[in-house]
Parts: C-alpha cells; sequence; structure tokens
C-alpha cells in the first residue's frame, strides 16, 4: 500500500497547498531533472518556480532554466510536507495480479503531459510470467511519444520501479521500443478527455 501525505509542512511560508501555475521560491537547494533533455541539475536556494503538474509522485516546474521535474521525496524544498512513503511490495511468492501492474503504470506520467502513459498509448504490452522460486517476472514494451525524448530513461525508470512495488513482482523489464511509432491515434478516450480533445 502506497501512503502518502500531500500537505504543507508546518511553518513553511507558504498557507495552502500548490496548485498548477502558483509560483514560489525553493526553500533549499534541490537536485532535479531537466526536462525534455534528462539530464541531472541542481536548482539553487530561492530560484523562482511556477508548478505545472504533480502527477504520479513528482512535480514538474516551470522557471528561467526551462523545466524541471522535482521528485515527491523531495517536494519539502517547494513548501510542502515531506512525505512519508511505504512503496514496498509486501513479500509473496504467489503471482502477482495483472489488474494490479496495469494500475501501477497508470501512476507514471510524462512529465510534460497530465494523462499517464496507459491512457497515452505508451504502453504496447505487458506480460507476467512465473518464477522458478516463486513471484512473477513483469516484461513491458512501451515507446515514447518522441524517440528523442531525453525523459525516456526516468519514465522506463519509473514505470519498473512502480511496477516492483506490486506484491507477487520479483523482477521487472520494461524495454523502450519504437515499432510501431507512437501516434495520438493511440490515446485513449480517457486521456483525449483529460487533453480536452473531446
Amino acid at each position: 500500500m502506497r501512503l502518502s501525505t500531500f500537505e504543507l509542512c508546518k511553518g513553511c511560508p507558504i498557507d495552502v497547498a500548490m496548485r498548477p501555475g502558483e509560483q514560489t521560491k525553493l526553500l533549499r537547494e534541490v537536485p532535479a531533472t531537466a526536462i525534455p533533455a534528462g539530464s541531472p541539475l541542481i536548482l539553487p536556494k530561492d530560484t523562482e518556480v511556477t508548478l505545472t503538474q504533480s502527477l504520479g509522485g513528482s512535480h514538474t516546474v516551470a522557471g528561467a532554466f526551462g523545466l524541471a521535474r522535482i521528485e515527491e521525496k523531495d517536494q519539502d524544498a517547494l513548501g510542502l510536507a515531506p512525505v512519508s512513503v511505504a512503496d514496498v511490495a509486501m513479500d509473496s511468492n504467489e503471482p502477482a495480479d495483472e489488474k494490479k501492474v496495469w494500475n501501477k503504470l497508470k501512476e507514471v506520467f510524462d512529465p510534460e503531459i497530465p494523462v499517464n502513459v496507459v491512457d497515452l498509448g505508451l504502453i504496447y504490452s505487458m506480460e507476467l510470467k512465473p518464477l522458478p522460486a516463486g513471484g512473477s517476472r513483469a516484461e513491458v514494451k512501451m515507446t515514447l511519444t518522441a524517440p528523442g525524448c531525453g525523459m525516456g530513461p526516468t519514465i522506463q525508470a519509473d514505470a519498473r520501479n512502480k511496477i516492483l512495488s506490486v506484491a507477487g513482482v520479483k523482477e521487472a523489464e520494461v524495454e523502450l521500443v519504437w515499432e510501431p511509432a507512437w501516434t495520438q491515434s493511440m490515446i485513449s478516450e480517457e486521456g483525449k478527455m483529460k487533453l480536452g480533445w473531446v
């Protein structure tokens, strides 16, 4: 079970939860990932940022540096309470539940698009295979909206980590594939609604 809070830290200078479009100054130096390059960067204390989205356990912010992704574990730099996360799979030798794996994949987001990777149509396949010692191995084939996306390895790692948090999953492989090429027609109806296309 994943436990998390998205509340303000006591004594922080912000008096309401941050919403997309709101600005703040970072309360401390924070590691981040440059978007779309995917390269690590350090944002200094007092850097002015605007929150663009908070989805899937990370926050996308904009500033003079461009766009960057701040992980949930570092959200205190935005003035939000530190998160208590227990996202560890219960140790189980039983086979994993396929529906639970798909639900976890719906917690993975491209930091530039407010739609999860499943509804974006980026997950081409997900297969669970039993392991000889018990439990399951999850094998996922996914793509990206653009082959040159520098955030690919970050999104790929997010997917793998989310899958490994499902009870019964002992191993996970997330392979990036480019065939067939992704098109907007692969977005689900729910994804199109979130994007305002329906």
